[in-house]
């Protein structure tokens, strides 16, 4: 089981601050689901504590890609953490967190939300990145302890299996279009004080809007079908100038400002390291 190191491209894209603008959207896909939206709607503090989840689900992400061997130690943590979840959903139906499949599904979006990303707020990888790409998800799925069985062997492959698990597998479950219900509304982070939290409400509804808009634009078509949502054409040119925009914007970013904490703090550890080498 390898990490990943500089010179992948999970190295270069994984940290960046504008995969947030698809975490929406992922966290959807997976609630689709049914036994991913029936474990987070039973054992998820998504709704209860909204700021420590998304803080926790980044610092993890970040370790899976620039954490090293801590990355590989994380992965095997998240395996024994789900290992107890699991109970019946709203139709009667058992789930269980490790179920294949479903470990598999969350794993797997994450690949077609990077391609998704650049597609909109970046540049479009070539046929040959994506096929590297795909090659690194699956060495991602390794670390993750996702089942080999369920992974398409190539990406030849992943496309037929994704559009397959929209077809017959994921429905409107009640906890995606929560999540979707939700986004309208951003609570007030922690840090913001308790006499301020009266003047959030303005801003919450505005950031609120936004990422919905960008959530439910940036899942597929047929996904937005499924959950009965719709989409004009005068919402996708919208969604299009605001995606030339980032996309125009991010590479012109001082790497602080563009990377998470946890990437940005590695990727110069690793710069210090290449920088010492020669010198010793």
């Amino acid at each position: 089981m390898e990490a990943f190191h500089p010179g992948t491209i999970h190295w270069d894209t994984a940290g960046e601050y504008r995969n947030l603008l698809v975490a929406g959207s992922a966290l959807v896909l997976q609630t689709m689901h049914p036994a991913v939206g029936a474990a987070v709607a039973e054992h998820s503090t998504y709704k209860q504590d909204p700021w420590g989840r998304l803080n926790r689900t980044l610092t993890s992400v970040q370790k899976w890609v620039y954490g090293g061997a801590e990355g590989i130690e994380e992965g095997r943590r998240l395996r024994e953490i789900h290992a107890p979840i699991s109970g019946t959903d709203e139709q009667g139906r058992s789930y269980h967190a490790l179920n294949g499949e479903a470990y598999a599904w969350v794993h797997l979006t994450l690949f077609e939300r990077y391609i998704t990303l650049h597609r909109y707020f970046g540049t479009p990888y070539s046929a040959e990145q994506e096929r590297a790409l795909y090659a690194e998800s699956q060495q991602l799925g390794e670390i993750l302890r996702v089942p080999g069985r369920e992974v398409p062997p190539t990406i030849e492959e992943f496309w037929p299996y994704f559009d397959e698990m929209i077809a017959e597998r994921l429905e409107p479950h009640p906890t995606a279009l929560e999540v979707l219900a939700t986004m309208r509304g951003t609570p007030a982070p922690p840090m913001v004080p308790r006499v301020l939290r009266r003047l959030w409400a303005p801003v919450g509804m505005g950031s609120g809007e936004f990422n919905h808009f960008v959530t439910v634009g940036t899942l597929p078509p047929a996904v937005r079908e499924v959950l009965g949502l719709s989409w004009s054409a005068r919402d996708e040119r919208r969604l299009r100038r605001l995606g030339r925009a980032v996309a125009a914007l991010t590479p012109h970013l001082p790497e602080r400002a563009r990377y998470l904490p946890v990437a940005y703090r590695a990727r110069r550890a690793a710069r210090r390291r290449r920088e010492l080498s020669p010198a010793q």
